[in-house]
């Protein structure tokens, strides 16, 4: 292990660490300040120079620091499908990539989290392998409305749910009919619903229209069988059902722009309504993917370039809300790369360690700051958890979990330095700017310099018990 800068002894000093820099992000913008930190939590902000002799330092210099990213859209697949992704290498993929905070899905585990005998087979597993910490959404499927209520009380944050077949068994997408009998119950319980927004109909239409000659090795062939119809359609019938019961509908991994008004509209309506989208629709373009590069297959599609500029107006104006990586990982062979067959293999993309470098690249290029990140991946998917008062800002009262890293700094992608459990990525190869320095959750500094320098210390985040 190398040795790290050591922090001066605080035994003379009321607080347990001061982390001092001269591009701090706070709500209010980025300056020069001294972040004063106690039993893990953020008390003061004071000027750069304000330093109370005696106390621990940790000097940022002109790295930027910001609040500890929050991903509130992570496939973790413990228990049941661990060999996909588990918790121990997630979460160490997260703290190496500066996140501070996950939320995981509640599908691809076995069993899923849909009950509540599943939601605490998934506590267990979680038990002293987690490098960050961690909550958890519940899930919606047909007949599971008596258990929402359960699960909601037992520490879940929300829930999501299929308007497509989720590809496993164990997590079955949503009609019409149960949407409206998992709305009442929500809009009694006051809990938000994610919804992987893809209606099968107009995908149905797309394969039958597809001609014999269409290879399953073309990027074209995925893209046309996933049309911005069936985006397009169920962000409509989310956002009308949204507004007739009340609801927080949250339109998760938004790719097609045709919704954009809509949500726009429906914000102006009611504002209980929010998007995310993702580091790769916002990296990669259709035109730019070779025919058999299965690993950038993901539901719904990377779209074309002039999509990918429009959803970073989205996000720019503020109708688009926060950004998340859907990071959904499986074993290589799954990915069918020697075949290079679109249609038959798995679709999800494994970028939770390179989400903050591979937004950071994208936005700096289109004149963003360092304050649109923190706003985008710490403080919107606080807000949508409902986490805002402990993650996402550095705040007074707000938990001491920071990332200090250099936007300055380019590098190439090695998928073995690459902490997810299989290292197949898009993004292997490609230079991108941003290196992540140091992560500290809630006080405690838990990686540095490619190394980590602590045990497991992330806590299980329950909802009404924080």
């Amino acid at each position: 292990m190398p040795s790290f800068p050591q922090i001066p002894e605080s035994a003379d000093c009321e607080l347990d660490l001061i982390v001092r820099g001269k591009r701090v992000v706070t709500p209010e913008g980025e300056r020069a300040a001294a972040i004063q930190i106690r039993r893990g939590v953020i008390v003061g902000i004071s000027d750069y120079d304000d330093i109370s002799a005696g106390c621990a330092v940790y000097e940022a210099g002109s790295l930027a620091v910001m609040p500890g990213l929050a991903d509130t859209h992570v496939h973790i697949n413990e228990p049941g499908r661990t060999d996909w992704e588990g918790f121990t290498t997630a979460t160490r993929a997260a703290a190496a990539g500066g996140i501070t905070t996950l939320i995981e899905m509640p599908l691809n585990s076995i069993p899923a989290t849909t009950s509540v005998a599943g939601f605490q087979e998934k506590l267990d597993a979680s038990a002293g392998k987690l490098w960050v910490d961690t909550g958890f959404w519940g899930g919606m499927v047909p007949g599971n409305t008596r258990e929402l209520a359960a699960l909601w009380e037992g520490g879940c944050f929300g829930f999501k749910c299929f308007l497509v077949d989720s590809g496993v068994e164990e997590f079955a997408r949503v009609s019409e009919t149960d949407l409206r009998a998992g709305l009442t119950e929500l809009a009694k319980l006051g809990a938000p619903l994610l919804a992987h927004a893809e209606l099968p109909g107009p995908i149905e239409v797309a394969a039958k229209q597809r001609t014999l000659d269409a290879s399953g090795r073309w990027y074209k062939t995925w893209l046309e069988s996933r049309p911005r119809a069936a985006e397009n359609e169920a962000v409509a019938l989310l956002l009308r059902l949204g507004n007739e019961y009340g609801t927080h509908v949250h339109i998760v991994h938004l790719s097609s722009t045709d919704v954009i008004p809509m949500i726009h509209a429906a914000k102006a309506h009611r504002g209980r309504v929010t998007g995310e989208t993702c580091p790769h629709y916002l990296t990669f373009a259709a035109e730019e993917i070779t025919d058999g590069g299965t690993e950038f297959k993901c539901a719904p599609p990377i779209r074309e370039a002039e999509n990918r500029e429009q959803l970073w107006d989205g996000l720019g104006n503020g109708t688009i809300d926060m950004i998340a990586t859907d990071h959904s990982p499986c074993p290589p062979q799954m990915k069918k790369r020697e075949q290079g067959d679109f249609l038959d293999a798995w679709g999800g993309i494994a970028s939770l360690q390179l989400s903050l470098p591979a937004v950071w690249t994208q936005a700096r290029t289109r004149g963003y700051s360092l304050t649109h990140i923190a706003r985008w991946m710490c403080a919107g998917p606080a807000r949508l958890a409902g986490l805002e008062k402990k993650k996402g800002a550095i705040a007074i009262g707000h938990d001491a979990d920071l990332v200090i890293w250099n936007p300055v700094a380019a590098f190439r992608v090695d998928p073995a330095q690459l902490h997810h459990r299989h290292k197949l990525t898009p993004y292997a190869g490609r230079e991108l700017m941003g290196v992540v320095e140091t992560t500290f959750l809630r006080g405690m500094k838990i990686f540095e310099r490619g190394q980590f320098c602590s045990t497991p210390a992330g806590h299980v985040l329950l909802r009404g018990k924080l």
